[in-house]
């Protein structure tokens, strides 16, 4: 009897729900971590960005120059959400609303004006590091 072999083929169909779960945690982290110690902690971009390639290999998303790009692409999806949750939890806050209330309701010009006030040159350097570390992992 020989043994027969299975082809070892990926599963194309779970990086969603996988990039979504990652985006998903990577964000809601970084927007407690930052409430609770009071800073914008510009450096959970880069476990955003390690968190999204290990979520993308572990669904057995190809390597290339696919993955290199959702990574980047989710990289700068949670940069943006952790941002606009941070902020709208201190609007919102100071307004009596719920972080999720305050989020609906910001637009994106006083979002804009929040981000510029709230991040410096770290706060940019680390997402630039988080980008570079991402393209690279996801390779």
């Amino acid at each position: 009897m020989t043994p027969t072999s299975v082809p070892a083929r990926g599963h194309h169909w779970l990086w969603p729900p996988m990039l979504l779960i990652g985006v998903a945690t990577a964000t809601l982290a970084w927007v407690f971590i930052a409430l609770l110690s009071g800073r914008q902690t510009g450096w959970m971009a880069v476990l955003a960005a390690l968190e999204i390639v290990f979520m993308l290999r572990l669904s057995r998303f190809p390597a290339g120059s696919g993955r290199v790009a959702v990574t980047l692409v989710g990289t700068l999806l949670v940069v943006v959400a952790a941002n606009w949750g941070i902020a709208s939890a201190y609007v919102g806050g100071s307004m009596g609303l719920a972080p999720w209330d305050s989020a609906l309701r910001m637009g994106p010009f006083m979002a804009w004006t929040l981000f510029g006030l709230a991040n410096g040159v770290a706060e940019a350097l680390w997402v630039l590091v988080a980008l570079v570390v991402g393209g690279w992992l996801a390779r």
